[in-house]
């Protein structure tokens, strides 16, 4: 972010030198629309010319790139619920809840998400249900309940 803002700034500057260099003396003697026009419009796109030249956008992108893939869900997956978990018909606390999935029930993603809102497939009371669910409440199935672990006691 302040690499972005200097980048405008130095847009802005780049700006005002054109304008002195390229327009007549007569423009800037008052403030007016005109002259306000040209340093919006000159340091948006030198500003912008100079943030596309140096790449920083895809930079930052690519930074991310791994972290959103590592918290997508793999199709096929199982996960288990972690505590009582409403599954919904569609995104959002306020779709319609399906049925309440219990604590310590297996869940199969089928791979479709929406931010922290993934569809699974669930069997509840013998029947087997998708629907939506947060992922906030699931947990690998592979993976094992950390207790914290207590202090040695010291005499």
């Amino acid at each position: 972010m302040p690499i972005t803002i200097a980048l405008y700034a130095a847009g802005l500057v780049l700006t005002l030198c054109l304008a002195a260099w390229l327009t007549p003396r007569a423009w800037w003697r008052r403030a007016n629309a005109r002259a306000l026009t040209v340093l919006v419009c000159g340091t948006a796109l030198l500003g912008g010319l100079l943030q596309a030249v140096f790449g920083l956008d895809t930079e930052v992108q690519a930074a991310a790139l791994p972290v959103e893939l590592a918290t997508a869900p793999v199709a096929g997956a199982h996960y288990r619920v972690r505590d009582h978990l409403n599954l919904r018909d569609d995104v959002g606390v306020n779709a319609h809840r399906l049925a309440v999935v219990p604590a310590g029930t297996v869940v199969t993603v089928t791979g479709a998400h929406q931010g922290d809102w993934w569809q699974v497939k669930a069997m509840v009371d013998g029947r087997r249900l998708d629907g939506w669910a947060s992922s906030l409440w699931l947990r690998r199935d592979d993976e094992a309940r950390r207790l914290p672990s207590r202090p040695a006691a010291s005499d």
